[in-house]
């Protein structure tokens, strides 16, 4: 127990997504960024935990299929702050660096706009952490 208080969902992973697991078997811990760059065309890349260097101005959203960090770059958040996030896997190759592109699938991103509820228990909150410093632990 961390003792913190579990913040606001703000990213999750569908049931097809077990392709973080698999991925965590052969890569070992893995993490997610997003960017919104020309490479990934705005697709989540995954990557092998520390292989990516997540910048100051990034920010975490959240942990996805348990201690998964998934990082936004701050334009990209900019734009997708008043959004829920939800991380899927379909077929086909994607463009970029991401860890499933030779898998003959790739992750994308499925949105929907927060609740107001979500909204209010979000301005509660602490900002979300940033890449300046050391990520909390998953809640």
């Amino acid at each position: 127990m961390t003792g913190r208080t579990p913040r606001t969902a703000r990213v999750a992973l569908t049931p097809a997504a077990d392709w973080v697991e698999r991925l965590t078997a052969v890569h070992g811990p893995v993490e997610f960024h997003q960017s919104g760059g020309c490479c990934d065309g705005s697709s989540p890349m995954c990557y092998p935990r520390g292989e990516f260097r997540v910048g100051a101005s990034d920010v975490l959203l959240g942990y996805i299929a348990g201690d998964v960090p998934f990082w936004m770059s701050a334009d990209q958040y900019a734009y997708w702050k008043h959004t829920h996030l939800t991380v899927d896997v379909v077929p086909g190759r994607g463009s970029g660096f991401s860890l499933e592109a030779p898998e003959g699938v790739r992750f994308l991103i499925r949105s929907r706009l927060l609740t107001e509820e979500e909204l209010r228990l979000i301005e509660a909150e602490p900002p979300l952490p940033t890449g300046s410093g050391p990520p909390p632990p998953p809640a």
